[in-house]
C-alpha cells in the first residue's frame, strides 16, 4: 500500500475531520492516566494503631489519648506500634492502670485509622497494613500486568476485527470494571477487577498529563474510594455512546482486508468534512503488493539490523516506563502533599513535552533520546543525597515491576531510587547504537529471504 499517503493528501492529511477524530481520541485517552492515578490514592496510607476497645467494657469513659497509652505499646523510638497491642487481660482498669500490661500481640480486633469524617480508601476498607501492606504494591502490579495483557490481545484485535472495533472494545471494558471495582467486597476481588479493567487501558501518552493535571482536584473533593470510582468512569458512558454513533473504521485497514467499498466511503466522508472532492475510482490509485506469505513478530529476529534494533527499543521501552512508573506511583513518600505532587506530575509534562519535540527537531532523535534517560536515571542517583523526608510490551512488564520495586525499601530506603536510576542509565548507552530517523522516510514492507 505503498501510495496510500498520496491518496491521503488529496483526502486532506490533517483537515478538520482528522482534527476532530484526533481531539475525540485524546479525550477518551485520559479516563486511562485516572485509572493509572487513582492507584496512588486509593493505596493512600493513614496512620494507624490497633484497636484496643475491649479496654472500653473496663472503663467505658477512657478518653482516646489514654486508651492508646494503656492498650498499645512503643518502639524504640517513643511512637505507637502501629502492628502490635497488649494482650487483652480481664483486670478491673485500676489494676490495669497501676501495674500495666506487658504481654502484647498482633491486632487481633482490626485497626483504627487516623481520618476525616468520611474518608475512606482500600487500606481502611479492607486493612491493608502491617503484614498485608504488601498487596497495595502487589495490586498496582496486577493492574500493570493487565496493561501487559491488554497491549498484546488488543494489538492483535484492531488487526483481525478493525481498529474501530478495538478503540470501542477498550472503552467498554474501562468502564465496566472501572464501575466495578467500586463495589469490590474485599482486597481480592479488587485485584482481579483491576487486572481486567487494565486491559482496557490504551494510552496516548500526550494525554495523559491533562487527566493528571484534572485527577488531583477529583481525588481531592471525593475522599470516599467508591465514590470517585463512579465519578470517574461513570462519563465514559457518553462518550462510548458518542464514539460508536461516529468512530469511523480505518480506511487503510479497510483496505488490508480487500474492502475497498467501505474503505472508499470513509475516504469520502473524510473528504466531505475536510471541503475536499475526490474521484470514484480515488481507490484505483492505491498499488497493492500481495504478499504471498503472511509474517509474524517473530520473522524481525530473522533480519540481523531489525532485531538488534528491536532489542534496544524494547529495553529503552522498558527503562523510560519503569522510571516513569517508579516515580508516578511513589508519589506519597515524597514528603509534600500528595495532591500538590500528582498536580506538578501532571503539569510539568507540558513544559517537557514541548521542549522535548524542539530539541528532536534541533538534534535529532536518537541523542535526545539517549540524554533523556540519562539525565533521569542521574536524577534519581542524585535525589538519593537528598534528605530521607523528601525522597523517602516491555514497557508494560515496566510498569509491572516498578510497584515492586518499592519493596526494596526494607532493606534501604534508597535502593528503589538507585534500581530507578541505573537502568534509564544503562537504556540512554544503547541509544547511541540505533540510528538516526530525525527526517528520514521509512519504508512500509521488509523483504525476508
Amino acid at each position: 500500500m505503498s501510495s496510500f499517503g498520496e491518496i491521503l493528501k488529496e483526502v486532506g492529511e490533517f483537515g478538520l475531520f482528522q482534527k476532530i477524530l484526533l481531539v475525540a481520541l485524546c479525550i477518551s485517552s485520559i479516563f486511562p492516566a485516572f485509572d493509572i492515578s487513582s492507584q496512588v490514592f486509593i493505596g493512600m496510607s493513614f496512620p494507624h494503631h490497633c484497636n484496643s476497645d475491649w479496654i472500653l467494657e473496663h472503663g467505658p469513659n477512657l478518653t482516646k489519648e489514654k486508651q492508646r497509652n494503656l492498650t498499645i505499646p512503643v518502639d524504640k523510638d517513643g511512637r505507637f506500634e502501629k502492628c502490635k497491642m497488649f494482650t487483652p487481660v480481664d483486670l478491673d482498669l485500676e489494676t490495669i492502670e497501676e501495674y500495666g500490661l506487658n504481654r502484647t500481640t498482633g491486632c487481633i480486633s482490626g485497626w483504627d485509622f487516623e481520618v476525616e469524617p468520611g474518608v475512606s480508601n482500600i487500606v481502611t476498607e479492607f486493612n491493608l497494613v502491617c503484614d498485608k501492606s504488601g498487596l497495595i504494591e502487589a495490586s498496582q502490579s496486577i493492574f500493570m500486568a493487565g496493561v501487559l495483557v491488554g497491549s498484546l490481545v488488543f494489538g492483535v484485535i484492531s488487526d483481525r476485527f478493525g481498529r474501530r472495533f478495538g478503540t470501542l472494545l477498550s472503552v467498554f471494558i474501562l468502564l465496566l470494571f472501572g464501575v466495578s471495582t467500586a463495589f469490590s467486597p474485599n482486597i481480592y476481588v479488587y485485584m482481579a477487577l483491576k487486572f481486567l479493567s487494565g486491559t482496557g487501558v490504551v494510552i496516548m501518552n500526550t494525554f495523559v498529563m491533562v487527566g493528571q493535571i484534572i485527577f488531583p482536584g477529583i481525588a481531592y473533593l471525593t475522599t470516599n474510594w467508591k465514590i470517585l470510582q463512579l465519578v470517574l468512569f461513570s462519563p465514559l458512558v457518553i462518550i462510548l455512546v458518542t464514539m460508536f454513533c461516529f468512530l469511523p473504521e480505518s480506511a487503510r485497514w479497510l483496505m488490508s482486508q480487500g474492502r475497498e467499498e467501505e474503505a472508499l466511503k470513509e475516504l469520502q466522508w473524510a473528504a466531505k468534512v475536510n471541503k475536499r472532492s475526490v474521484p470514484g475510482d480515488l481507490l484505483d490509485k492505491i498499488n497493492v503488493e500481495p504478499s504471498p506469505n503472511r509474517k509474524n513478530m517473530i520473522d524481525i529476529f530473522r533480519i540481523s539490523h531489525l532485531r538488534n534494533h528491536t532489542l534496544i527499543m524494547a529495553f529503552n521501552w522498558f527503562a523510560s516506563t519503569f522510571l516513569f512508573y517508579g516515580l508516578s506511583l511513589n508519589i506519597e513518600n515524597f514528603g509534600l502533599n500528595i495532591y500538590l505532587t500528582q498536580l506538578i506530575f501532571g503539569f510539568i509534562e507540558i513544559p517537557a513535552n514541548i521542549v522535548s519535540l524542539m530539541l528532536i527537531q534541533h538534534f535529532g532523535r536518537r541523542i535526545c533520546e539517549a540524554g533523556f534517560l540519562f539525565f533521569g536515571g542521574v536524577s534519581c542517583l542524585v535525589a538519593i543525597a537528598v534528605p530521607k523526608g523528601f525522597n523517602s510490551m516491555c514497557a508494560r512488564v515496566a510498569g509491572v515491576l516498578s510497584p515492586l520495586v518499592r519493596l526494596l525499601e526494607i532493606y534501604h530506603y534508597s535502593a528503589p531510587m538507585v534500581v530507578y536510576g541505573i537502568i534509564p542509565m544503562a537504556a540512554s548507552g544503547f541509544c547511541l547504537l540505533l540510528p538516526e530517523t530525525l527526517n528520514v522516510e521509512f519504508q512500509e514492507v521488509t523483504l525476508i529471504k
